[in-house]
């Protein structure tokens, strides 16, 4: 049986105790100082390396206790390599009787899945395409320079100005999904030139941290609109979300704004803000409080090349002002893009669902997070005929469809905030019913 196991001997480099244990006995280890997790089913005792662990300690928190060889597959490239870092975490494996899903959890799904994924690697899903990345790299530095030249030729007036930062607002954009490529390590065969180039594109092109994105992002991916996980549905108490939040501040009367009135000031304070204020202050606090200094030297070199290029046309103060209105308009363009697919979903409290039917109910991207984007479309048909054997929703929208799903349920937010309409006094009801 189980018991407490230990990690790798240190001098020797084998195991002190190979252990079997149940999943009651791994879903003790979910605390922070002892974790464990369970990959092919295989047990690892995490808790001192979390903290060393690329893709930020806290991804592997959320998978403590857990079964989770679906996020291992999905966010590594490399898997004999990661494998091969990971044996002195070894602590044992399940018991013969166990599962090797956790929680009730669909093993055939599980499994077909698996199957499916063999098969896109088979048909090259996973390879990339250099070319579409170095063109969608050149196109961003054409659009700087092209904005720069108009600058130089045409001068500082309104007009040309407004066309500048259309320009600069676009490869802003346009840098930010191709930084995104990067960072999940889908265009390089190696590792560690995507990481190179996404610090130059997230820093030098964008004025970011590539550490700050990833502690942030790769949380969100595995646990994509789970409260207390994912920390793109975290809004700060200025808004309620989904279906349960309003429930629970409801009950517990938690009222930091008036939410009654959000589905009128959403659209004042999340697309406009949500960049040149909210981010630009959490990417220098995080890199100043985490000693990311290789990320502060790339950002500063974005600031120091912008000024240079600007101030010499507009003085200072007009540089500032152009810098974050163009911050501004790539924030609505931000918030519009990425939201489509995150928002009008599921918005919910952690429930331990499979990898597909967490990331279909709760995105309508990302299954595959190393896969190159230039070959979602081979994927998608797969997809979409595994979910009808399982009966997974899948939803494919148009992008006008998918903009009125944000207007439609951010008008609707007034029926979540506090209103206590029929459909809210009947979850509130209900709510009340099981926690008695």
């Amino acid at each position: 049986m189980g018991g407490g196991g230990q990690q790798t001997d240190r001098i020797t480099g084998t195991n002190a105790r190979f252990s079997t244990y149940t999943w009651e006995e791994v879903q003790k280890h979910t605390k922070s100082g002892d974790q464990w997790i369970v990959v092919e089913r295989k047990v690892y005792n995490v808790s001192q390396w979390v903290k060393r662990h690329p893709g930020g300690l806290r991804i592997i928190g959320h998978y403590a206790g857990e079964d989770a060889t679906e996020a291992f597959t999905a966010f590594h490239p490399d898997l004999p390599l990661v494998r091969k870092y990971m044996k002195p975490l070894l602590i044992g494996e399940l018991e013969a009787s166990e599962p090797s899903q956790d929680r009730q959890k669909n093993a055939a799904l599980v499994e077909d899945f698996r199957a499916l994924r063999e098969r896109l690697e088979a048909e090259g899903c996973f390879k990339t395409q250099p070319l579409f990345f170095l063109l969608h790299l050149g196109h961003i530095l054409l659009l700087e320079v092209i904005a720069l030249m108009l600058v130089w030729y045409f001068g500082t007036g309104w007009i040309n100005t407004a066309i500048v930062a259309v320009l600069m607002a676009t490869a802003q954009s346009q840098a930010g999904w191709l930084q995104h490529d990067f960072g999940h390590l889908s265009v390089c065969k190696s590792s560690r030139w995507n990481h190179l180039v996404h610090k130059f594109v997230i820093g030098h092109l964008k004025g970011a941290s590539a550490g700050w994105w990833n502690h942030r992002h790769f949380q969100h991916h595995a646990k994509p609109n789970v409260f207390k996980k994912d920390p793109d549905v975290n809004m700060l108490n200025m808004f309620v979300v989904g279906k349960v939040q309003p429930v629970e501040y409801g009950v517990k009367k938690v009222k930091h704004l008036p939410y009654n009135h959000q589905h009128k000031y959403f659209f004042f304070v999340g697309p406009p803000l949500l960049i040149p204020v909210f981010f630009q202050f959490q990417i220098f606090h995080n890199m100043v409080s985490h000693g990311l200094w290789v990320d502060l030297v790339w950002c500063i070199s974005y600031y120091v090349r912008y000024f240079l290029c600007y101030t010499q046309f507009y003085g200072l103060f007009w540089a500032v002002i152009l810098f974050n209105f163009v911050r501004f308009m790539e924030s609505h363009w931000f918030v519009w893009v990425t939201q489509m697919s995150h928002i009008p979903m599921n918005i919910d409290y952690e429930k331990h669902q499979d990898w597909l039917s967490m990331q279909v109910h709760s995105e309508l991207s990302h299954l595959f997070p190393t896969m190159p984007r230039h070959n979602y479309w081979r994927a998608a048909p797969h997809v979409r005929a595994l979910c009808d054997k399982y009966g997974v929703k899948y939803q494919e929208k148009t992008l006008y469809g998918a903009f009125a799903d944000i207007i439609r349920y951010n008008t609707n937010l007034k029926s979540h905030g506090f209103t206590f309409k029929k459909s809210f006094c009947s979850e509130l009801f209900l709510y009340n019913m099981k926690q008695h």
